[in-house]
């Protein structure tokens, strides 16, 4: 089974000036990519990085975590983008940003991504994320949806994360646009509760958004509630999968981590209730743990007997 995975990998740093904290890296999409090679899979991510130290670091431990990074592209000039991240008392983290002239910005500027294009079209599941999207201008957009559609003509899935920062788009109602348009090319949509109510700016349900995304063509909806859990809409079930409470140490890569136990699942023929609860399973370990992307021995496996 072949899998594309499409967004940025950035330099984390965190903590505050003076710590000693790991320079390591991350990244939603990244974040995913990385858990699902965990789980047993070989996704290639596709991306942009530069032609300096830095970059040639990222590529190696990337591929010691069995990411498939032959469809990254070299940028002559540019860098990764890096973000620092600080955790509070109670594990909620935030941002900052340095990023606008990353890399993976100029990712359709350059003469190999036509040709990366090309190798993906025949993947069996293209995931990518509201992020990877506001990287992009709408002619850019466009390409990817023309992508999209040729993972599906050939039967392939096209997941979609309705992952929504408001710092890389100029409103809201923009990346509404962009979200709700390239949902027409989706096959699975992961909205977020908190993210969907930030960008139409009304109270939400989960119920209304996942008829809203399955109203642009979806078929597979599951709507992360974060600690409440996850409501699945799809094949005519509708149901809440609660999660199990956990005392969260960093909440970074909770979705990320969702995301990948959620398709991993799937792609073992398990239904999408059982998908969200070991998409639950992996975000609950990951949150106890520092880091978007935690150690390794975190990961959990799907039981040889079926089970998740």
């Amino acid at each position: 089974m072949k899998i594309v995975t499409f967004g940025e990998g950035m330099i984390e740093i965190s903590g505050h000036i003076g710590a000693t904290g790991p320079i390591t890296y991350g990244g939603d999409v990244l974040n995913m990519t990385v858990a699902l090679a965990r789980l047993g899979h070989r996704p290639a991510f596709m991306t942009a990085l530069g032609s300096d130290a830095w970059s040639e670091e990222l590529l190696d431990r990337w591929d010691q975590e069995g990411v498939d990074c032959s469809l990254i592209a070299r940028h002559p000039s540019r860098v990764p983008g890096l973000y620092a991240i600080r955790v509070d008392d109670h594990g909620e983290r935030s941002f900052t940003y340095w990023r606008d002239r990353s890399a993976a910005r100029d990712f359709f500027a350059l003469p190999q991504s036509a040709i990366l294009f090309e190798q993906a079209a025949d993947a069996d599941l293209l995931f990518l994320s509201g992020i990877t999207l506001s990287l992009f201008n709408s002619v850019d957009r466009g390409l990817i949806a023309g992508l999209a559609d040729r993972v599906r003509a050939r039967g392939g899935i096209v997941a979609f994360d309705g992952n929504f920062r408001l710092r890389g788009w100029e409103s809201p109602f923009e990346a509404e646009t962009a979200f709700l348009d390239f949902a027409a090319h989706a096959t699975l949509a992961l909205p977020t509760l908190d993210d969907e109510a930030l960008m139409h700016g009304q109270t939400e349900t989960a119920e209304t958004i996942a008829d809203r995304w399955h109203a642009h063509g979806v078929r597979e909806v599951i709507v992360k509630l974060g600690a409440d859990g996850a409501f699945v809409s799809a094949d005519g079930v509708r149901e809440l999968v609660p999660t199990r409470p956990v005392t969260p140490v960093d909440t970074s890569g909770a979705g990320d981590a969702f995301d990948a136990g959620y398709l991993a699942a799937r792609l073992a023929n398990h239904g999408p209730a059982a998908a969200a609860r070991f998409g639950h399973r992996l975000a609950g370990e990951t949150v106890q743990h520092k880091g978007a992307i935690p150690a390794r021995h975190t990961v959990i496996h799907i039981q040889p007997d079926g089970r998740v």
